[in-house]
């Protein structure tokens, strides 16, 4: 029998010492671990303890990111992003600006507000409407608003406007960028189909429907043109009688300026701040180390803030209402949910509507005995018939069991969006809401010739006519041509039909003012698709008075949503601490973590939709969408 093999020298030496670093890294993590779990006990047990708001204190209004209803990432994940300074997961809910700035205008302990704009991500007109709405109430209510940026797009600029003063820096790359609302998009048919040989079958109807265009056009129709440039028309001038009220210009004159941008700028010698002054958009031009010591100077000094100055910021002060509020309500309530996004079928997260999830909140407002009323605040350009009709029926059968339904439309409620909307008591919008797009359409891809040009072909054998008619790899037969474009038909008219009911009209006249053709919401309002105009404040009250709740303090109103994880509320709660946030941006765990959670959507919304088509199991169904492309930019 062999012995075994002695290990030389060398050899014992490296296991020894691999056994020696493995060692000291294990116990290096272990004392890392340890040091993050007490860091993180110790901002916990201090998060909960808020500095007290004291007199002449400035509201720092700086909101990070996108402009939402409602958050799409869950609170870690907003937590890391603020955390690694990222883009990602930096979203601002309107709910929590409207209501800062609200209670700022009648706090006497806010002197002043000071905003920041430049890394908001404006969303559309209508929010950004509301939020300057209640600026120029707290400049009319006698609190300073003083606006700063390094530069103003131009939906960032008409909440500056409402300021007592604004200020440019004077290096400013961008200056005061008015260059008007554009909606320009690809057209693919001449690739898709002339060089990759992919037949792209459109079934529509509504002479305006013009969401799939792209995809069996080379260049927008006639009729989109027609009908984008109508909205966008309307919704542009408004911006601009709003701007020129708050300003003191007239809207010829931010019209000129914006037609000949070009010239300005040349004779500006390039000097885009200089040319802001000069056409008196800006009072002056101050760098952000100047208008800091100017806050100082005119509220109370504080060397231990951030610029130097008395402040609470927007997250800190939103603290501070919250903790006012009791912890037990029994008032009767008016529920609130948010309908944002693209609309799909079964459960969507937040940021997404569901035909099952968001049918499922609305059927828990109906179930809940505290709950009178529901407010469905939508912002959505649409989605599938299917999940959108899934929503309506809920809705209808709120108001059967005896509770109002009032509509609130955000930024954009047309097409699917507008489905979701039409059965409500009452439906309010801004007049630069984006709404209507009555109309259906579908789309169906085949392939066959683009296998063929790989020499690839399909053949087999059927039982029936239409077995496997579905095939993308086959040609559409014209048999199902003719049937998917009946279905498109008949949603049509279910699209018309509904909202003729709802709105107490004929068919004929939602037809007239339907085609898939957009309005604005002051548009829509003459066309009857709009009661009134107002925010999600206008529809709350109306809701509360159309359940007979009394005034406001017999009532609240509660936000019905689906809720964060209790660890990831927690994880939430201790990274917004400054020992938590300190932790992740010294060992740079922040951006990796954020990395590891997001992931994005690569495709088109139409091409989304016809792919959730084509991977479900199970008989062949058609997939009309309400959909619309409206957004401008």
């Amino acid at each position: 029998m062999n012995e075994p093999r002695r290990r030389g020298p060398i050899v014992r030496l490296i296991i020894a010492s691999w056994q020696a670093l493995d060692f000291t890294r294990r116990l290096l993590l272990n004392l890392l671990f340890l040091i993050v779990v007490l860091l993180l006990l110790l901002a916990m047990l201090g998060s909960g303890r808020l500095a007290p708001l004291q007199s002449r204190t400035t509201l720092v209004f700086a909101p990070q990111g996108r402009l939402v209803e409602q958050y799409s990432c869950d609170p870690f994940s907003r937590s890391l992003a603020r955390a690694a300074h990222s883009e990602d997961c930096s979203e601002v809910r309107l709910r929590d600006a409207l209501r800062a700035l609200d209670a700022a205008r009648t706090d006497a302990r806010i002197e002043r507000v000071a905003v920041f704009l430049d890394d908001l991500q404006p969303s559309g007109f209508a929010s950004l409407r509301e939020i300057a709405a209640k600026l120029a109430a707290l400049r009319a209510a006698g609190k300073q608003v003083i606006a700063y940026g390094e530069g103003y797009s131009q939906g960032q600029y008409l909440l500056a406007a409402q300021a007592n003063e604004i200020y440019l820096d004077p290096m400013s790359p961008s200056g005061v960028m008015l260059d008007g609302l554009a909606a320009y998009r690809q057209y693919y048919r001449e690739a898709l189909q002339d060089k990759l040989g992919v037949d792209m079958h459109l079934f529509k109807v509504g002479t305006y429907k013009s969401a799939a265009e792209p995809y069996v056009l080379d260049a927008a129709s006639p009729a989109a043109k027609e009908a984008d440039l109508y909205w966008m028309g309307d919704v542009w001038q408004r911006l601009l009688d709003d701007i020129g009220r708050a300003r003191g210009l007239t809207p010829a004159q931010l019209q000129h300026y914006a037609d000949t941008l070009p010239q300005q700028v040349v004779a500006a010698r390039g000097d885009l701040a200089q040319l802001a002054l000069q056409q008196k958009l800006v009072t002056a031009l101050k760098t952000r180390d100047e208008v800091d010591a100017l806050l100082a100077e005119r509220g109370v000094a504080d060397p231990d803030a951030d610029g130097g100055f008395r402040q609470v910021g927007l997250d800190t002060y939103l603290q501070h209402m919250d903790g006012a509020l009791p912890q037990t309500d029994a008032r009767p309530q008016v529920a609130v949910v948010v309908a944002e996004g693209e609309i799909s079928g079964g459960i969507q997260p937040p940021g997404r509507i569901g035909g099952d999830s968001t049918a499922a909140l609305l059927r828990q407002a109906r179930d809940d005995d505290a709950v009178k009323a529901v407010v469905l605040r939508v912002n959505s350009p649409g989605g599938e018939v299917f999940a959108s009709e899934q929503i309506r029926r809920e809705v209808a059968a709120l108001k059967q069991a005896g509770k109002p339904v009032v509509v609130s439309m955000g930024d954009v409620a047309a097409s699917g969006g507008y489905w979701i909307s039409m059965d409500a008591d009452r439906i309010y919008a801004n007049p630069s809401t984006i709404t209507g797009s009555i109309g259906i359409f579908g789309l169906f891809p085949t392939i066959d010739r683009t296998l063929g040009k790989l020499g690839v072909h399909t053949d087999g054998v059927a039982t029936a006519r239409y077995a496997g008619a579905f095939d993308i790899t086959r040609p559409l037969d014209p048999g199902v041509a003719a049937t998917v474009q009946a279905v498109i038909e008949k949603g049509y008219r279910d699209f018309t039909g509904k909202v003729a009911k709802a709105r107490g009209k004929r068919v004929e006249q939602i037809d007239a003012v339907a085609q898939g053709r957009v309005w604005s919401g002051a548009q829509a309002r003459q066309r009857g698709l709009v009661d009134a105009f107002g925010g999600l404040d206008d529809a709350i009250a109306d809701a509360a008075a159309r359940a007979k709740l009394g005034a406001r303090e017999h009532w609240q109103v509660r936000f019905l949503e689906a809720d964060a994880t209790t660890f990831s509320q927690w994880l939430s709660d201790l990274m917004q601490s400054r020992a938590g946030l300190a932790l992740l941006r010294t060992t740079g765990a922040a951006d990796w973590l954020l990395a590891s959670r997001l992931h994005g959507l690569s495709q088109t919304a139409p091409l989304r939709f016809a792919q959730a088509a084509l991977d479900r199991r199970g008989p062949p169904r058609v997939t009309a969408l309400a959909y619309c492309f409206c957004e401008p930019r």
